[in-house]
């Protein structure tokens, strides 16, 4: 009976451990493993998972310093570009839940609550997509408007890449460079 007892209370300590790492993990550290079959939401996933990598790597060890950097008065900060594919990110994964994105109700996030959320927004559009036979039902809906999935690839998926490189070149001119063991052809660290 004793040993059951322990045995229940390690078990239950375990899990709890095991369940706080992972809990901890983000995403996209590396790229899942791509399916067996080419379909369009298999593609679609790929797509994003593509951006999720390198949305993680521009993101991580950023610093106060590359957070505020900005290359002159008339452009964006890192952290002001991060925002905006935060937003980007929403409206990626708004499509995928079938929700509008006229409804803003955010309140102000630290930078690392807001990485979490960025890529979490990734992995959740790209699980939708890679399971779905049929992505045309993916509309970007803005109140009354509705534009087609297509809208998708070419407005916010193709947008939130362009602006990672920028927060690679932003990060580079303020001193701290993307890791360059980051491979985006095997999305890997090369050892």
């Amino acid at each position: 009976m004793i040993k059951n007892i322990i045995g229940t209370c390690f078990f239950f300590i375990f899990m709890s451990a095991i369940s706080q790492t992972n809990d901890n993990q983000l995403p996209y550290y590396e790229i899942p493993e791509y399916p067996e079959s080419f379909t369009a939401g298999t593609v679609a996933a790929r797509a994003i998972d593509g951006l999720g990598f390198r949305y993680y790597w521009a993101t991580e060890s950023l610093r106060t310093e590359d957070l505020n950097f900005k290359p002159n008065d008339d452009a964006r900060s890192s952290m002001e570009t991060i925002e905006h594919i935060y937003g980007l990110s929403k409206v990626i994964v708004n499509a995928t839940l079938k929700k509008d994105n006229s409804q803003n109700d955010e309140l102000a996030m630290s930078f690392e609550n807001m990485r979490k959320a960025t890529l979490m927004n990734f992995k959740t559009a790209a699980d939708i997509l890679r399971n779905s036979d049929d992505i045309s039902q993916y509309k970007l809906i803005f109140s009354d408007r509705e534009f087609p999935f297509w809208n998708q690839i070419n407005g916010p998926i193709e947008d939130a890449v362009w602006h990672c490189g920028q927060v690679v070149l932003l990060r580079r001119s303020s001193g701290n460079p993307f890791n360059s063991k980051a491979s985006v052809f095997t999305g890997k660290l090369r050892e």
